[in-house]
């Protein structure tokens, strides 16, 4: 198992700094028990003059509200004094290229009534590459992402990902290293926990939003794209117009932007150096060292 801390990890929890080990969380939450809970995925990074960056901090802090009020848990904080107690849980832990989890949490409720206060923690844990270094062999999955008449589908909740460990899990029964969900309508959709594009006659495609969680790293790809001069398109398409394209490729905090070897064994036309998405890349791993 992974060891994501050990007796003298420092946690925020409820405004306080507080040792990981000695932490509790009540038994009887509804997040608990039903997966009603939001948290971010965030990361930090030892920029080129040797500082620690937390790299798009106000834009997941941002999401975090919004998922909480989406899911109508109780939210009291604000972004600017979470992101300074981040920076201390990376001091005091002595963290720079980490990955940092707030979790929003109920209390005892083990009704299905309104949460009236919820609980915050923030932890950090020395993170490498999530997918690896090398291109991914891809599979579709059976499972589909939920239906957005269903779920919250802009909140990063907790039990969505219920869904996103069955497909990974499956994938990598049969061999692949990651899944590709598609959405109710059989469109493609996104990874268990990070966007897609794919390259074809010199344009990227990505899926319009609807149906897909709209990720921070994914407006940033778009960003870099307008700054590149890559032409990008949003769009509805199945994974059929993936199959034979010139390149794909995954982009989410933890991922951060890595390439796809094949789609349900089918490979790609171009060598991975050789497309839009390497330039992606290389712009991408670039912004997040960068001193800001």
């Amino acid at each position: 198992m992974a060891n994501y801390y050990n007796e003298n990890t420092i946690i925020y929890l409820d405004g306080k700094f507080v040792k990981a080990a000695e932490s509790k969380i009540d038994l009887y939450s509804q997040s608990l028990h039903y997966g009603f809970a939001v948290f971010e995925g965030i990361r930090s990074y030892r920029t080129t003059n040797g500082s620690t960056q937390i790299f798009k901090a106000k834009e997941h802090y941002d999401r975090l509200k919004h998922s909480a009020d989406s899911l109508r848990l109780p939210y009291q904080y604000n972004s600017e004094e979470l992101i300074e107690a981040t920076y201390e849980v990376l001091k005091q832990n002595n963290l720079q290229n980490a990955y940092i989890r707030p979790l929003v949490y109920g209390p005892s409720n083990m009704s299905f009534n309104l949460n009236t206060e919820s609980h915050l923690t923030i932890q950090a844990w020395e993170m490498g590459a999530f997918l690896g270094d090398k291109l991914l062999r891809i599979g579709t999955s059976t499972f589909q992402r939920p239906n957005p008449k269903g779920f919250k589908i802009t909140a990063k909740a907790a039990g969505h990902y219920v869904n996103s460990i069955l497909a990974s899990y499956e994938a990598k029964d049969l061999g692949y290293d990651e899944a590709l969900l598609t959405d109710m309508n059989g469109f493609v959709a996104e990874g268990p926990g990070a966007n897609m594009f794919f390259e074809k006659n010199g344009k990227l495609f990505t899926p319009s939003l609807g149906n897909i969680l709209p990720g921070i790293t994914r407006a940033t790809v778009l960003e870099i794209c307008k700054e590149l001069g890559i032409s990008v398109e949003e769009k509805f398409f199945t994974k059929e117009e993936v199959y034979g394209s010139d390149a794909a490729f995954f982009c989410g905090t933890a991922a951060e932007v890595i390439g796809w070897e094949s789609l349900d064994g089918i490979a790609f036309n171009k060598d991975w150096n050789d497309t839009m998405g390497k330039k992606v890349q290389d712009a991408y791993k670039a912004i997040i060292v960068a001193n800001k």
